[in-house]
């Protein structure tokens, strides 16, 4: 390899940092609204509802429906239009959703709130392409550096969707958490702002831009890495959506204040992203598949820390793991999604994965609230237990098989 090759790999990866750098600042403001719509959909579906308070979770499950049904559709609209412009749209979807939260607050309304929250969760579903976008730059082992620098950006949501929660849900009084939402649209208009420096020529690889082409979707999909990859990332998003839909419920429930229930709800966000900072390096000096491992065997233990005690401490604990297993679950699992899927079909495999991956999470989010309301906090945590062990033994199976074929990679 030429010293000339050296430097055009150096130059590719030095463009693919700075785009990932720009889209964790967009992670940042966009990504804000879901702590924000976590640690309140609940509370506000418990104020809007009547005496039945199992549905108290469905705001939280129109948000994650939102994601789901706009992950197809925004990544095709982003391979015609490029991801700048579509990344804007979802911006303005977004604005449009806390705005309806908002009112439906002030008109108590509840379907009209849970409609505001699937409005909000479908420019999440936008904000999702970050993590691909930037993935889509710069050279194969680069790619879970890449993840992991947009993941960084969370690391900033975490601080400022909970104090916009802690400063604002009271400027509507006596209507509680209206005035969070109005101010969500803030983080959404920052957004823009920054896409602003986003060079529209930057995304250009192929297929960018472009209808998508290469293998059809069913045999991308049917391909045991990405499979067993869909499972890990459905397992480690869904029981974090489970147990974290519920734990402000439970807080409130065992006599805590909402301002602690925020602040564990924001102590989780930062330990789903600040590990972030390593974990693109931990997965290239140990293996995506043992990051994943990893990340589920910490799920095991929230799921232990939640069981044994209601504190203050056992919450809290137990949602810091949530985060830090969900991290190293996730970002391992979408790395290996990558290598699934060449240049021209990244449109059609990310697409089919988010809309599988959030139909999931929102199931999650929905049983939060009515596992919750039957069977109490404790249940929501026993769910963990088989559905990892299933994460477990796919990944096993995988390594297993792999190692008696060679790599099911695509070069």
């Amino acid at each position: 390899m030429t010293a000339r090759t050296f430097q055009d790999i150096a130059a590719e990866n030095a463009k693919a940092s700075r785009n990932a750098w720009l889209y964790a600042v967009c992670q940042a403001f966009s990504s804000a609204s879901a702590p924000i719509s976590i640690a309140l959909g609940g509370l506000a579906g418990t104020y809007l509802l009547g005496a039945d308070k199992s549905l108290a979770t469905a705001p939280v499950t129109g948000f994650n429906i939102g994601v789901a049904l706009a992950a197809l559709p925004a990544a095709m609209l982003m391979r015609r239009v490029g991801r700048r412009y579509g990344f804007m749209t979802g911006a303005v979807i977004g604005i449009a959703g806390v705005l309806v939260a908002g009112s439906a607050l002030l008109l108590h309304s509840f379907v009209l709130f849970c409609l505001g929250l699937m409005l909000t969760g479908s420019a999440n579903g936008f904000a999702q392409q970050y993590r691909f976008a930037a993935a889509d730059m710069g050279t194969a082992d680069f790619r879970a550096r890449a993840i992991s620098i947009v993941l960084i950006g969370g690391v900033a949501s975490a601080i400022i969707g909970p104090q916009i929660v802690l400063l604002t849900r009271d400027l509507f009084a006596p209507v509680p958490f209206a005035g969070a939402f109005f101010a969500g649209s803030m983080l959404f208009l920052a957004s823009i702002g920054v896409m602003t420096f986003l060079d529209p020529a930057v995304p250009a690889k192929p297929g960018i831009g472009t209808v998508d082409s290469g293998r059809p979707l069913r045999e991308i999909m049917t391909q045991p890495r990405f499979v067993v990859a869909v499972i890990c990332a459905i397992g480690s998003y869904s029981m974090m959506s489970l147990v974290m839909t519920a734990a402000p419920l439970a807080m409130i429930g065992c006599g805590f204040s909402v301002d602690e229930a925020t602040l564990g709800i924001q102590w989780h966000v930062l330990a789903m992203f600040a590990p972030s900072f390593v974990t693109g390096r931990l997965i290239a000096r140990f293996g995506k598949e043992r990051i994943v491992a990893l990340g589920l065997v910490i799920l095991i233990g929230c799921a232990v820390v939640a069981i044994a005690g209601l504190d203050l401490a056992n919450f809290w604990i137990a949602l810091i793991l949530l985060g830090l297993g969900w991290n190293f679950g996730f970002i391992g699992s979408t790395a290996m999604i990558t290598e699934t899927y060449r240049a021209g079909e990244s449109g059609k495999a990310q697409g089919a994965n988010d809309f599988l991956l959030f139909g999931f999470v929102a199931l999650a989010s929905l049983m939060s609230g009515r596992t919750m309301d039957a069977y109490g906090w404790t249940a929501v945590n026993i769910v963990i237990f088989p559905v990892v062990g299933l994460c477990l033994l796919a990944l096993a199976w995988l390594v297993w098989s792999e190692s008696r074929k060679g790599s099911g990679t695509l070069a």
